[in-house]
C-alpha cells in the first residue's frame, strides 16, 4: 500500500484529498502548519480520527524531512494566501518551501514517484483578449489610475480599444501581477525545471476558484461565497466590489480532489501544468444572488458601492481542455455546490461577522479601495 504526504492536509483542499485518497486505498500523512487566522481551534474535527499528522511548517526543514519519511508521493497543497501586503511570506512559504521539499528529496534520494503541486489561475494575470482591430493581446494589470476612475474593463493595449476575454488555456504566456501569482508561477517554473533534472515527475493544478465545505471563514481570501455568506446570514446586503459583472469560473473541492487524485495516479499528466476549472463562467451578481436565495435573504439586492481591491484580474474563466482529454469533468453546478455550503457554515458553532473585520484591516491596508465614482453613479 502506497503512502502520500499531503502538506496542508487540514485545510480546505488538502482534507478533501485526505478523503479521496483513503477512499482509494491509499496509507496518507498530513503535515499542516494550522495557521491560526485558518484553524484557529487546532486540528479540525473533520480529519479521519487516527490518521497519521504532524504539525509543521514548510519552512522547517527538519519538520519536512520527518514528513516525507517513508512516503511514495506527495500532494504539494501547502500555501500561503492573503490579500495583505505580507509579499515576502508568499515567496517564503510558497516558492521556498516547495525548493526545500525537492532539496531534502534530491538530497536524500527519497524514490518518490510522483509530486502533485497547487497550483492558481492567478499565474495568468489578465490573461489573453480579443481586440477587434488588433487581434489578440495579452494586457498588462489594470493600473490604479483606471480603477480609480471606475473604468472596470480590460482594454487593448495596443489602441485602447474594447477588447473580449478570452479562455485560459495551458499555453498562454504567464503575467502573474500580484505577490500571490508570481509565487505559484515560481512554484511551477522551480518544480517542472527541478523534476525534471532529477527525474522526479511532476504535476501543477492550477485551480479555479474553489469553493465548498470546509472553506474556512475566519480567512479573509477564502472567496466570495464565504465573504456574501457570512453578511447575508448577519441580515446584511452582499457587498460587491467593481460593478459585479467579473466573469469567474468556480469549482466545486471534490471535484478539485477528484484532478489531484487524478494527476497523482496517470503518468499522463507528468511535468504539466493542468487547469481544473468549474463548468464555465458566472458573474459575480449572479453569485450574490443565488446565495441570497439560498439563505432566505431575497429582499437583500447585492449593494454595489464602487469598491475594488488592488490586483484582482478582471475576468478569470479556465478551458478544462487539456484535464477534460483525461477524462476529468466538473460535476457540481455553482448552485448545487453554494448550497452545501451555506448548509456546512449554519451548522458552525462560532459564527461571527469575521468578514467585517476583515474588511476594515483590508482598508487600512490600502487593499480596498473607492472609486471616483460610486457603482450607481456609474449605472446612471
Amino acid at each position: 500500500m502506497e503512502r502520500i504526504l499531503v502538506t496542508g492536509g487540514a485545510g480546505f483542499i488538502g482534507s478533501h484529498t485526505v478523503d479521496l485518497l483513503l477512499e482509494r486505498g491509499y496509507e496518507v500523512r498530513v503535515y499542516d502548519a494550522l495557521q491560526e487566522r485558518v484553524h484557529p481551534h487546532g486540528w479540525p474535527d473533520y480529519l479521519p480520527a487516527g490518521i497519521d499528522r504532524i504539525r509543521g511548517d514548510v519552512r522547517d526543514a527538519d519538520g519536512l524531512r520527518r514528513a516525507l519519511e517513508g512516503v511514495d508521493g506527495v500532494v504539494h497543497l501547502a500555501a500561503y494566501q492573503d490579500y495583505m501586503p505580507d509579499f515576502s511570506t508568499y515567496f517564503a512559504v510558497n516558492t521556498v518551501g516547495t525548493a526545500l521539499l525537492f532539496e531534502i528529496a534530491v538530497s536524500r534520494r527519497l524514490p518518490l514517484r510522483k509530486i502533485v503541486l497547487a497550483s492558481s489561475q492567478a499565474v495568468y494575470g489578465e490573461g489573453s483578449y480579443r481586440c477587434a482591430g488588433c487581434g489578440t493581446v495579452h494586457p498588462p494589470a489594470r493600473s490604479r489610475e483606471q480603477l480609480s476612475r471606475g473604468d472596470w474593463e480590460v482594454r487593448c493595449p495596443s489602441c485602447g480599444g474594447p477588447a473580449e476575454p478570452l479562455p485560459l488555456t495551458e499555453d498562454l504566456p504567464l503575467h502573474p501581477h500580484t505577490a500571490y501569482g508570481i509565487s505559484k508561477y515560481s512554484l511551477e517554473m522551480a518544480a517542472l525545471n527541478l523534476g525534471r533534472r532529477y527525474a522526479i515527475p511532476v504535476t501543477n493544478m492550477r485551480y479555479s476558484i474553489v469553493q465548498g465545505r470546509r472553506n474556512s471563514f475566519y480567512n479573509a481570501y477564502s472567496g466570495v461565497a464565504r465573504i456574501f455568506t457570512l453578511q447575508l446570514l448577519h441580515g446584511r446586503a452582499p457587498v460587491i466590489y467593481e460593478d459585479g459583472r467579473q466573469r469567474r469560473d468556480y469549482v466545486h473541492v471534490e471535484d478539485v480532489a477528484r484532478a489531484n487524485v487524478l494527476a497523482l495516479e496517470d503518468d499522463r499528466t507528468d511535468f504539466s501544468n493542468l487547469n481544473v476549472p468549474g463548468r464555465g463562467a458566472t458573474t459575480v451578481v449572479e453569485v450574490a444572488r443565488m446565495l441570497s436565495a439560498i439563505c432566505g435573504r431575497e429582499g437583500l439586492e447585492p449593494e454595489i458601492t464602487g469598491e475594488y481591491r488592488l490586483g484582482d484580474a478582471r475576468h478569470t474563466v479556465s478551458s478544462g481542455e487539456r484535464l477534460g482529454g483525461l477524462g476529468w469533468r466538473p460535476g457540481a453546478a455553482p448552485e448545487e455546490f453554494l448550497g452545501d455550503y451555506v448548509e456546512w457554515v449554519r451548522a458552525q458553532p462560532d459564527l461571527g461577522e469575521f468578514y467585517t473585520r476583515s474588511r476594515r484591516t483590508m482598508g487600512a491596508a490600502g487593499v480596498i479601495r473607492r472609486a471616483a465614482a460610486s457603482g450607481a453613479e456609474q449605472a446612471a
